[in-house]
């Protein structure tokens, strides 16, 4: 197997052929969005290339890693059920994990595992950012659904009316742009 190549992306390096690779997180591309924080993603794929679409796009085959800074009262993403299995583990901070409408308070080293079909969101508590390690599998068939919940609408993680489309869950929020976190990552 061959070394990747890696580009710098304006964020952050980036793979954009196969293989293996080695890149510090420190040097990797990023995304930030208003809502949800800051990902270091380690793919080469949309919106990480939207400021390079003359590299070649590369995404992992088999699965999805991502690496989540979270400051206190930010969601992770919107409330949602995917068909794929996903794992979270906290390296740092604190966040409140919403897990088929139950609220668990999770702090570093803390792992949550969600079977396919699971409900669940983080919102960031704590003094502090919040490092969440998160994969799951990717699979031809994988569905998300949003539902409607209380306890994720009150946190302003949540969708009013249930939903089966990404793209109508997230209409009314600010899309990822390929920049790197203002702030340091927690040591």
């Amino acid at each position: 197997m061959e070394e990747a190549r890696l580009e710098d992306v304006g964020s952050g390096l980036a793979p954009v052929s196969e293989g293996w690779f080695v890149v510090n997180v420190q040097e990797a591309a990023w995304l930030t969005n208003d809502a949800f924080g800051a990902r270091c993603v380690f793919e080469g794929g949309m919106p990480v290339l939207r400021n390079r679409p003359d590299l070649p796009a590369h995404r992992f085959a088999q699965l999805g890693l991502t690496l989540q800074v979270l400051q206190p009262g930010q969601p992770s993403g919107l409330y949602h059920a995917e068909t794929n299995q996903e794992d979270f583990l906290v390296l740092a901070g604190e966040c409140l994990a919403l897990v088929e409408g139950a609220e668990r308070l999770l702090k570093a080293w803390d792992f949550l595992h969600c079977p396919p079909g699971t409900e669940h969101v983080f919102v960031g508590t704590g003094e502090g950012p919040c490092v969440i390690f998160m994969t799951g599998a990717r699979t031809e068939e994988k569905e998300t659904v949003y539902p409607r919940s209380d306890p994720a609408l009150r946190r302003g993680a949540g969708v009013e009316s249930e939903t089966r489309s990404p793209a109508e869950a997230y209409s009314d929020l600010p899309h990822w742009q390929p920049k790197r976190p203002d702030s340091p990552l927690p040591s």
